[in-house]
């Protein structure tokens, strides 16, 4: 093997492998480097794919105990074997990370195995080897935030990481953090049985989303019996035999508090994983928060080297960082693609799911925006309730005066799914009464979408 490549990608995260990938399709020379075992980085081994598998399993563990009998299926005692949940979860880990391997032999890309470091620019050392390459691209995703006073030991007090690995099911888990990872997973272990509370800093869960959406999805939590503690901070932690006691306290500050659980989830967010990259020695400029700084092109300041995902500003989302992968990959073949950040969109995978892809109302508000709204809730949807889940709305926004949908947001069944079509309309400039005009089929959820776009101008059908 030749130590010489066109580029070298750090990292085999969903970032990383695409760019490698389309970098090869391209007939680019190109090598991947990962120091785990598997490829597909922390979102396929220990972060989306199997925090979707146990969200699958335990709203079948649900629906099963609630929901069946509705539907005139009786199934007795409903057990729970959450050896063989866990199992499956990893089966699911290991068809999609053999998966990756296939497609990085499939485009001849090089798997380097081993922790990589940057010696200069166009030289990346990977157990203990040197290898050149005219452009060297970060991608080394991130890691969770650690919390001053709480101790993480992936057993008693959690990450994600272990969170997805508790053999037993807790009977009292607290969440630390009202995001997107927390409340997927506190919502995974709340149907398999444990009492469940978020604690919270700030004054709403998902600070990000859409106000309106916000508050229906905390009394929907709620009614699951997810209860939430926010304007609080944890302040320490004291472990024991019998479980994990949290110090707390109002964020306005106030009197301290204690809280007991068998089980602390850490989930107040994730940073840039940057450590052992030799960013100093190469001379990578980082920002006030620790990411790499870089232009319209992913360049950094170094030449020659360049950087995309959670390592760069932005969301943390595995498909913005696939899609700039794709880009860079692009660029570096000489081609001028383009990512529309404004058409990305970001979804809560709990039950239902929650989506949404452009600006919420808060924020046009807040830019001074002439707009207008049309909403339509699931309850008015046929086939939603014939599936029994009628919770949520769909809710779009468009210019007052050109009609042009400016975000959308969805709460509600497979509002994950729905939102792909909103993300479509934006990226295409379309108005709302594009979407209005478009034939939905019948009955399908998507006419919820439909109905809400009809709603902005004031002629929704069914309500």
């Amino acid at each position: 093997m030749s130590d010489a490549f066109d580029v070298i990608v750090i990292g085999a995260g969903p970032g990383g492998y695409v760019c490698a990938i389309r970098a090869a399709q391209l007939g680019l020379k190109v090598a991947c480097v990962e120091k785990r075992e598997t490829l597909g980085g922390t979102c396929l081994n220990v972060g989306c794919i199997p925090s979707k598998a146990l969200l699958q399993s335990s709203e079948l563990f649900d629906e099963a105990q609630h929901k069946f009998a509705d539907h005139g299926v009786g199934v007795g005692a409903v057990k729970l074997d959450l050896a063989r949940m866990l199992a499956r979860k990893g089966e699911v880990v290991g068809a999609n990370v053999k998966g990756v391997e296939f497609l990085f032999r499939k485009n001849k890309v090089t798997w380097l195995k081993g922790e990589g470091s940057i010696q200069a620019p166009g030289t990346v050392s990977v157990a203990g080897k040197d290898y050149s390459a005219k452009h060297i691209v970060i991608a080394s995703g991130s890691e969770s935030i650690p919390l001053p006073g709480v101790e993480v030991d992936e057993k008693q007090i959690v990450t994600s990481t272990g969170g997805l690995e508790l053999t037993a099911v807790p009977k009292h888990l607290v969440v630390i953090g009202g995001g997107y990872i927390g409340l997927e997973l506190g919502s995974v272990w709340r149907r398999l049985g444990a009492e469940v509370t978020v604690v919270e800093f700030l004054d709403r869960l998902v600070p990000s989303m859409d106000l309106e959406v916000g508050k229906a999805f905390e009394r929907i939590l709620a009614k699951q019996g997810i209860k939430t503690k926010l304007k609080t901070k944890v302040m320490g932690a004291t472990k024991s035999k019998k479980g994990v006691t949290l110090t707390l306290e109002a964020a306005a500050g106030g009197a301290a508090e204690e809280l007991t659980a068998d089980v602390v989830l850490v989930a107040i967010g994730r940073r840039p994983y940057v450590a052992g990259l030799g960013l100093d020695k190469a001379g990578v400029a980082l920002d006030e928060r620790g990411r790499i700084k870089v232009d319209g092109h992913y360049a950094t300041n170094v030449p020659g080297i360049y950087a995309i995902g959670d390592v760069i500003t932005g969301p943390m989302l595995a498909h913005k960082a696939e899609e700039e992968g794709v880009a860079l990959a692009e660029m570096l073949a000489g081609q001028k693609p383009h990512v529309n950040y404004g058409a990305i969109p970001g979804v809560v995978y709990t039950w239902p799911e929650v989506a949404s892809v452009g600006e919420t109302e808060e924020q046009l508000k807040a830019r001074g925006a002439a707009y207008k709204v049309g909403k339509f809730p699931f309850t008015a949807n046929g086939r939603a309730r014939a599936m029994g889940d009628m919770d949520g709305f769909v809710k779009i926004l468009a210019d007052k005066a050109t009609d042009k949908v400016l975000g959308a947001h969805i709460i509600g069944p497979d509002a994950g799914t729905l939102i792909a079509e909103m993300a479509l309309a934006m990226e295409f400039g379309a108005s709302a009464e594009d979407v209005a005009r478009t034939c939905h089929a019948h009955p399908s959820l998507n006419e919820a979408v439909k109905e809400a776009a009809l709603a902005v101008d004031g002629r929704a059908l069914h309500i």
